[in-house]
């Protein structure tokens, strides 16, 4: 199945308008359940619909499932230890009293994402694509510091706060889930970019569960109960969650990294 020109546009575009609603929604459990516990809540609830969204790829297009391969788990295992962490980390800057500046700082997965996708894929940046994703990048942390009637001066004196830091180590850990999740779907070989992205957005999401799940029952397995009380709220943030990731996913089988992320 050869994807439409142009279709990962809108796709991306998707994405991260559902991203910002799961956003919305994990800052209202965070109060509940804790930094944990609503990154939880992502992965869990999110499940369900994302292996609907696989039995609708394989039923409705008449699509087999794939054969993993190491190089398939290993990205796969790579981007979703890295989701779990961004996402943890960004509901804690959430948490913070000047979380609007640490979420401004998690932007800079953009060009994180370029330069890890160039290492590691070899996905090529233009110089087109570059200006576009620093130009994005300054226009975002320019509007996004306290004190907007100087943000230059927030934004060289705002990056060495707590907020930031945060923001930068969730970016980087989103950008490295972003080029996780790539390699796993091009280790699929000539498997349809639809298949692929479903396919492994279900393996990244049960890794997911398991990992921090498993996490919890260790350290606080109170908490899994109150994820669990918590099901209606939580089924927003995880259906939103699929829908932002799933949206990603299709976006990055297509295109590069760099270039989707620019576009969210």
């Amino acid at each position: 199945m050869t994807p439409a020109p142009g279709l990962w546009i809108p796709i991306t575009i998707g994405a991260a308008g559902a991203q910002t609603l799961r956003n919305a929604a994990q800052r209202s459990l965070t109060g509940l359940l804790g930094t944990l516990g609503a990154t939880l809540v992502r992965f869990l609830y999110g499940l369900p619909f994302a292996l609907l969204w696989l039995v609708l790829v394989s039923g409705g297009w008449g699509l087999a499932l794939p054969t993993p391969t190491v190089a398939f788990a290993t990205w796969v295992l790579v981007g979703a230890v890295a989701q779990i962490l961004a996402t943890g980390l960004l509901v804690r800057v959430m948490a913070e009293r000047n979380f609007t500046l640490g979420v401004a700082y998690s932007k800079s997965e953009i060009i994180q994402v370029a330069a890890f996708g160039l290492v590691f894929l070899g996905d090529p940046v233009s110089t087109a694509a570059t200006a576009a994703i620093a130009l994005g990048t300054l226009g975002v942390l320019l509007l996004s510091p306290a004190g907007t009637d100087r943000p230059m001066r927030g934004l060289l004196v705002g990056w060495t706060t707590r907020s930031a830091l945060l923001g930068l180590a969730s970016g980087t850990g989103f950008a490295l889930a972003a080029v996780g999740f790539r390699g796993a779907a091009l280790a699929l070989g000539d498997t349809s970019f639809l298949m692929a992205a479903a396919y492994t957005l279900v393996v990244a999401q049960c890794l997911q569960t398991l990992l921090l799940g498993a996490w919890l029952v260790l350290r606080d397995a109170t908490l899994i109960m109150a994820v669990l009380r918590a099901w209606r709220a939580s089924l927003v943030a995880g259906f939103m969650g699929a829908a932002a990731s799933g949206g990603w996913f299709i976006a990055m089988a297509i295109e590069p990294a760099p270039t989707c992320a620019r576009w969210g």
